[in-house]
C-alpha cells in the first residue's frame, strides 16, 4: 500500500465540517487528514471567497472540496484554493441531492466520465496541490464493477492518482441524501478490486466505517479510509489514530483536555463576534459513551444560554458527567 497522508481522513459534510468542526477534529488528532464542505464554483466565483475559503493555519492539513462541471470555473476556483493554503483540491463526484444534480455535479457526473476528465485536467493545469476525485461506486441500477473501473481509468488517464471511493451507489432519484448513506448496500469489495486494478492509484474507501479496528482491517487492502458521520458524532474516536496509524508518540489529548482547548477556541471566537451555539454544536459528542454525557450535552444545547456566549456554560455541562443517566432521568 501507498504511505500518504490521507491514511485516515474526515469526509465533507454539508453544514458539518466547517472550520469550528475542524478544529475540533485537530485538538482531537494532529495528522488526520481533513476536508471543507462542498464549495461550488459558483460560490467562489460568484460569492464571499473569505467566508468559503478563510481557515487557520492550526487547522492544516485541509483539502477544498469543490462542486462544479466546467473545466474553466474549477480551474479558477482551484486557483483559489491552492492561494489561499488549502493542501488537496477534491472534486465531488458522489454527491446525489437534486439540488446538485440541478447544478449538473455530484454523483451524476459519474454518467460523463470524460468531462470529469477535462474538469481534472483543467484543474491539474493550474495547480501544484494534489487534484483528486471522490466518486461513488455505480448510478442508479448500475451494479457493475466495470463502470466504476473505467470511471476511474478514464480520470486516470487525465492525472488523477488519488480516488476516494464511497462504496455504495447514487440512487439520483427517489432517495433523499441521508437515504442514499444508507439504503445502497455497501460494496467495500468494488473499492479493493479497484486498488488491484490500479496498484498505482490511491485508494481511499469511505461509507459505513466506525471504528479504528475496521480502519485496520481496510488499509489490507486500501491506502486509505474516510470517516464520515461516526467523527463527526462521536469526535474521540479519533484520538488513537495519531498513534495507530501515524506513528506518532506523544500521547492524545484527554476528553477534558480536549474541552480546554475548545474553550480557548472559543473564547477568541466569541471577541471575533462568533455565535458560541456555532461552535459547541459540533462538539457535543466529545464526552459520547461517558456517563452523564446526556446532561452536558443538553446544557450546551440550551439556546438561552449559548445566547449569553458566557463560557461557565462549560462549568455547568461539567457537572452533570460522571452521573449516571438513570439519575438524571
Amino acid at each position: 500500500m501507498k504511505s500518504t497522508p490521507r491514511r485516515v481522513s474526515v469526509a465533507p459534510m454539508m453544514d458539518w465540517t466547517d472550520r469550528h468542526c475542524r478544529s475540533l477534529h485537530r485538538f482531537i488528532s494532529r495528522h488526520t487528514w481533513l476536508y471543507t464542505e462542498m464549495v461550488t464554483t459558483g460560490a467562489l466565483l460568484h460569492g464571499d471567497v473569505p467566508r468559503h475559503l478563510a481557515f487557520t493555519p492550526a487547522e492544516a492539513p485541509v483539502a477544498l472540496q469543490l462542486g462544479g462541471s466546467e473545466p474553466d470555473d474549477l480551474a479558477r476556483a482551484a486557483k483559489l484554493g491552492e492561494q489561499w493554503g488549502y493542501d488537496e483540491i477534491n472534486l465531488n463526484c458522489g454527491c446525489p441531492s437534486e439540488r446538485v444534480q440541478r447544478g449538473a455535479f455530484g454523483a451524476c457526473l459519474m454518467n460523463e466520465p470524460q468531462l470529469v476528465a477535462d474538469c481534472v485536467k483543467a484543474m491539474r493545469d493550474v495547480v501544484s496541490v494534489p487534484v483528486t476525485v471522490k466518486h461513488r461506486i455505480g448510478v442508479d441500477t448500475v451494479e457493475d464493477y466495470a463502470f466504476v473501473r473505467d470511471f476511474v481509468g478514464t480520470i486516470a488517464e487525465a492525472g488523477c492518482e488519488v480516488f476516494i471511493v464511497h462504496a455504495r451507489n447514487a440512487i439520483l432519484k427517489g432517495l433523499s441524501p441521508k437515504e442514499n448513506r444508507e439504503i445502497p448496500p455497501l460494496k467495500y469489495d468494488y473499492a479493493y478490486q479497484l486498488k488491484r486494478d490500479f496498484p498505482q492509484l490511491e485508494i481511499v474507501i469511505n461509507g459505513g466505517i466506525k471504528t479504528l479496528d475496521e480502519v485496520e482491517q481496510h488499509l489490507q487492502h486500501v491506502d486509505g479510509v474516510m470517516l464520515g458521520r461516526e467523527a463527526y458524532h462521536n469526535p474521540y474516536v479519533l484520538a488513537d489514530v495519531d498513534a495507530r496509524f501515524y506513528g506518532a508518540t506523544g500521547a492524545a489529548l484527554t476528553r477534558e483536555e480536549v474541552e480546554a482547548r475548545l474553550i480557548e477556541y472559543c473564547a477568541s471566537e466569541i471577541a471575533r463576534g462568533t455565535y458560541l451555539g456555532a461552535i459547541v454544536r459540533h462538539a457535543l459528542g466529545l464526552y459520547r459513551g461517558v456517563a452523564g454525557a446526556r446532561g452536558w450535552r443538553r446544557i450546551l444545547s440550551d439556546s438561552r444560554k449559548l445566547a449569553k456566549a458566557d463560557l461557565a456554560i462549560f462549568d455547568e455541562a461539567r457537572e452533570y458527567l460522571r452521573v449516571p443517566d438513570e439519575i438524571l432521568e
